[in-house]
């Protein structure tokens, strides 16, 4: 992280009266930047090694104060920059020396690495680890685009525009053929980097001021009745697959997602107002306490293990699924987080357990995350309730 200031003689360029054209280079940061002094010498009375021209020549002294004056007012615009930011690159040195706005000279890349470094001191503070690697490969996805768009290597925030990010959600979804739901993601995480950017006055003008996302249907997955009990009673040859059958089983039966089900510790299990068995623990992701009552078929589980489920990796745990499902004859593409589907819509809803409570066991934050995620499966069940009560009537 030094900063390096290198005078240059560049020998191939002499003009007519022999001399040629003196350049100064700054390296700061693995990164370099160059630019012309005004000044011209004779190739020969230059010595690189100690950066200055001969003493015998005749204009010697004017030449070597004008280079030492430009290297202190970098050294100065250095300094001035090491007091006033906490990050900064080589392109803001050479702003800062000419006394220009360095705010403009920032670049998308350099700010998603300012946003990265930052809140990579917070993992673990109030910033989770796996969210920090999401805006790493999300800064992988944007290099590439810049690259494939722009035939660069980064781009200047003041040339980020409407059109911009209209460009990158095309190619999110042609290139890199994302789903809807992806890119809505991964632009509300580019949002964000811009939106850091303009809190660190890097910008002022924000791109996605006149973008509206696009919208796209949720498919709600989950089993039915008859596939949660087929699963339940299928006996497997192989253990690792009867293992992760159990922990699904067990997730369709409290609804916790992968992380709350990998981190459960027989602590988590208490004795409720009741007299019966609750798990209690905080949701990874919201960071709210969650009260879950433990049903009959996750205490067998639970009972079966010694409240010590078996751990796994998630990458596993879904590759595995998909094995189960082949090979039991369910036709939906299984993963953990359809457990937690299953759990609220079979488990609850349809036996008349209210929108609220189901809410509350999901450890939602809002009320509306689960009418969103749910309100069709509710309307379903209306529309069975009243079939019923006409053929009653």
């Amino acid at each position: 992280m030094k900063l390096s200031v290198l005078f240059i003689c560049n020998g191939s360029k002499i003009n007519k009266k022999g001399l040629c054209p003196m350049k100064c280079r700054i390296t700061y940061n693995k990164k370099r930047r160059e630019f012309a002094t005004g000044l011209f010498i004779n190739p020969n009375h230059w010595d690189s090694k100690k950066q200055m021209l001969l003493k015998k020549v005749e204009n010697s002294k004017i030449v070597n104060s004008k280079l030492s004056l430009i290297s202190q007012k970098i050294n100065e615009a250095f300094l001035l920059l090491q007091l006033q930011h906490k990050d900064f690159s080589v392109d803001d040195i050479y702003s800062q020396y000419k006394g220009e706005n360095t705010r403009i000279e920032k670049t998308l890349l350099e700010l998603y690495d300012i946003h990265n470094e930052q809140t990579k001191k917070l993992i673990g503070i109030d910033f989770k680890e796996i969210s920090w690697s999401r805006y790493v490969e999300n800064k992988r996805k944007v290099e590439r685009f810049i690259k494939f768009k722009h035939k660069k290597s980064d781009i200047k925030l003041n040339r980020l525009d409407l059109k911009f990010i209209k460009d990158l959600e095309y190619y999110f979804k042609v290139e890199l053929k994302l789903s809807q739901a992806t890119i809505n993601r991964s632009l509300q995480r580019v949002r964000k980097i811009i939106q850091f950017g303009i809190d660190e006055n890097y910008l002022e003008r924000n791109p996605f001021a006149l973008y509206k996302a696009t919208s796209y249907k949720i498919e709600l997955v989950y089993l039915s009745v008859e596939e949660l009990k087929l699963l339940e009673s299928f006996s497997f040859n192989q253990k690792r697959l009867s293992v992760v059958r159990d922990l699904f089983i067990f997730c369709c039966y409290t609804g916790l997602a992968y992380q709350e089900m990998s981190s459960l510790k027989p602590n988590s299990v208490l004795l409720g107002f009741d007299n019966n068995l609750w798990i209690e623990m905080y949701r990874q992701k919201t960071k709210s306490k969650i009260s879950v009552p433990i049903l009959p078929k996750a205490k067998e589980i639970l009972d079966k293990y010694d409240c010590l489920l078996p751990k796994i990796s998630n990458q596993k745990f879904n590759s595995y699924l998909k094995e189960i499902a082949d090979i039991v004859g369910i036709e939906k593409k299984l993963t953990h987080h359809v457990a937690r589907k299953t759990f609220a819509t079979t488990v609850l809803l349809y036996n008349g357990v209210s929108m609220e409570v189901v809410s509350e066991l999901l450890g939602h934050s809002r009320l509306q995350v689960t009418q969103e995620h749910y309100a069709k499966v509710v309307k379903s069940k209306v529309v069975n309730e009243i079939q019923k009560l006409k053929r009653k009537l």
